[in-house]
């Protein structure tokens, strides 16, 4: 399928030599918002107390619920003066030609779409849990309570997302497409196996925890409603990475290898369609640059604008991933000849 236009819409981690992020195990810094059955990778990690741990996530997931209008309300206001996304996620550093004003323009451009991709995601990732809940009703109660709350609090994060594209649209000035659109998104992750699209969710659980831990959260000069947006956001994201984890496991569980080895190459599969959709991406924001500066790029700097900007696209959405501990350590539990694969997507995506 083709990804066609939708309505219109510095932290601590740095890049290398090489471009790919210098990784550094985050997990510790979630603190007590991560459980400790991530890391037991010295016993069968397929034997999980199911019961206990979502109890216990339920239990963190509870103690850190917003509500919308306490986070983003229908008044809020962007400061336009301020950078969105921490430079890390943006890297407008090698286009050089930029100015200040045209490298805040850019950054903000990607924030919009930031969020945007984080609500494209999150509707394939609802109607996932929904599926995930009506198979388990008749599992213990604190795994159907914990999934129906994951379930509730990405509806939530939908809405917050579409809020703040509206305030976006209504500061900015000018329209910026987003690839999609979300139904077909969703309609083609879908079709593949549950195990599949359970990895793909961790891939993206782990990888908003990294953005968050790593890039943002100690970014003071980041636009201030902005950032709280992602603290906020992060918080429930904690409790779904770790509730994911538990279902990837318990798929894992009950799958055969063969099983296993088709979900980890779907698995690859579907990051290359988000790879395809993230290419187009780039060329809606290139256009919102441009109608925002009022600036038609030449040909070596609108080249270099989608060679530098394509490449970043991946590294936040698919190098993050791919390139977490988290991660890595999941698919070396169910399938360890994934972990190959995984070293290659990393050259690859960055």
């Amino acid at each position: 399928m083709s990804f066609c236009r939708s309505a219109r819409a510095g932290g601590r981690a740095a890049l290398g030599s090489n471009g790919n992020y210098n990784v550094r195990h985050v997990a510790s810094d979630h603190g007590a918002l991560l459980d400790s059955s991530h890391r037991r990778l010295g016993r069968n990690p397929l034997e999980i107390d199911m019961k206990n741990n979502y109890a216990s996530a339920l239990s963190a997931s509870e103690r850190v619920a917003w509500k919308l209008d306490d986070v983003f309300n229908q008044d809020a206001v962007l400061d336009f003066s301020q950078p969105f996304l921490p430079e890390t996620l943006v890297d407008s550093a090698p286009l050089t030609w930029l100015s200040a004003t045209e490298r805040r323009t850019l950054n903000q451009i990607r924030a919009h779409g930031y969020l945007s991709i984080f609500g494209l995601v999150e509707e394939f990732i609802l109607p996932f849990v929904m599926q995930r809940l009506q198979a388990r009703a008749s599992a213990e109660m604190p795994e159907r309570r914990a999934l129906l709350g994951f379930a509730a609090e990405e509806a939530k994060h939908i809405e917050l997302f579409q809020r703040f594209k509206t305030v976006f649209r209504k500061g900015f000035g000018h329209a910026c497409d987003v690839m999609g659109p979300a139904s077909d998104i969703q309609a083609h992750v879908l079709a593949h196996s549950e195990l599949s699209v359970g990895l793909l969710v961790l891939h993206i659980e782990w990888m908003t925890q990294w953005h968050y831990v790593e890039m943002v959260r100690d970014d003071g000069e980041l636009e201030p409603n902005f950032r709280r947006l992602l603290h906020e956001h992060w918080k429930e994201e904690s409790q779904h990475a770790r509730i994911d984890g538990f279902i990837v496991e318990a798929l894992a569980e009950a799958a055969t290898e063969q099983e296993r080895e088709r979900a980890f190459r779907e698995y690859l599969s579907l990051l290359a369609f988000l790879d395809a959709g993230l290419k187009q991406q780039v060329v809606f924001d290139r256009s919102a640059f441009e109608r925002a500066t009022r600036r038609a790029l030449s040909d070596a700097e609108a080249a270099q604008f989608m060679r530098v900007q394509q490449q970043a696209q991946r590294r936040t959405y698919l190098g993050s991933g791919v390139n977490h501990p988290q991660l890595r350590a999941t698919v070396e539990r169910i399938y360890p000849q994934g972990a190959r694969a995984l070293r290659e997507s990393s050259e690859l995506y960055g």
